[in-house]
């Protein structure tokens, strides 16, 4: 039997649900869609803005937004004050953003896993003494230390990186080392222990793959917080040189003009903050997966 009043309301109730979920669905997919259009960006940038980002022309200064150059070509997002072109601008400190965030962020997972692996698995007096050395670290400002460090080197690449390392590996200890800790005491690897399996193959075999998911939501979340400290000593103009295009050095250049040339500033703004943003959700959504398969 068909009851039509029972059919409408199926649908009524329906619709709601399935618009609720194609809306999860996209809010889930767009941080990951927009980071990789970023790695994209990054990957071919020399082909989307074959032209030398740090070149000068004066005859070009302070054109606004889709204002012709000298050249005949188009400054879609305008100039800066000696006249480089601001789309090649953000596209090479997309580069540089996240070239130093994947070096910075490969570098503190791999210190967090030599040193969190073997404290959360053997204790003791190494375990006491990186318990005493996080603690330390975690008093002091990450960002404050990265200035210093960074403030005591000449600028470059390798600076900003071990600058941002210093405190950054911290986390990955943290993690390495408490997850190694409730792992080590499953039954397969209590077994192993019996059988006399040697320490190291125990924790690459069958500890270290049950660190892979917390790592990956961990350096998601890492990442961005990297690209946003690097943005900031550059900022200061202790961090990239200026032969090294950045989005805090474009940053600062356009503070003098926000009230003439405000897209100096403020569409290498919005590319970074948009960035972290994501990754900060990317990361999020990886962390709350990876519980929801702890749970399980």
């Amino acid at each position: 039997m068909r009851f039509p009043g029972n059919t409408g309301k199926a649908v009524q109730r329906g619709t709601p649900r399935t618009a609720t979920r194609v809306f999860k669905k996209w809010t889930v997919a767009v941080p990951g869609m927009i980071v990789a259009i970023y790695l994209l960006v990054a990957l071919f940038g020399p082909v989307i803005a074959p032209y030398d980002p740090v070149a000068t022309n004066l005859t070009d200064r302070l054109l606004c937004p889709g204002c012709e150059t000298s050249s005949g070509s188009i400054a879609w997002l305008g100039t800066d004050a000696t006249g480089r072109d601001m789309f090649g601008q953000i596209v090479a400190g997309t580069r540089t953003s996240v070239l130093i965030g994947s070096l910075t962020v490969s570098l503190c997972a791999l210190v967090g896993l030599i040193i969190g692996l073997p404290a959360g698995y053997f204790g003791g007096l190494a375990d006491l003494a990186l318990s005493r050395v996080i603690d330390i670290l975690i008093a002091f400002p990450s960002i404050v230390l990265a200035i210093v460090v960074a403030g005591l080197f000449p600028r470059g690449l390798g600076v900003v990186v071990v600058a941002l390392s210093l405190s950054g590996w911290v986390s990955f200890a943290r993690l390495s080392r408490s997850a190694t800790m409730s792992t080590k005491e499953r039954e397969w690897v209590a077994a192993a222990r019996v059988m006399g399996v040697p320490a190291r193959s125990v924790l690459v075999r069958h500890v270290l793959p049950f660190l892979a998911g917390p790592m990956v939501a961990l350096i998601a979340l890492e990442f961005g917080l990297i690209i946003l400290g690097e943005a900031g000593l550059s900022f200061l103009g202790i961090g990239l040189p200026a032969s090294t295009v950045s989005w805090g050095q474009s940053i600062a250049s356009g503070k003098e003009y926000l009230a003439t040339a405000w897209w100096i500033s403020a569409f290498p703004g919005i590319a970074l903050a948009l960035l972290v943003i994501m990754v900060g959700l990317l990361g999020d959504q990886l962390n709350s997966r990876y519980q929801r398969g702890g749970s399980r």
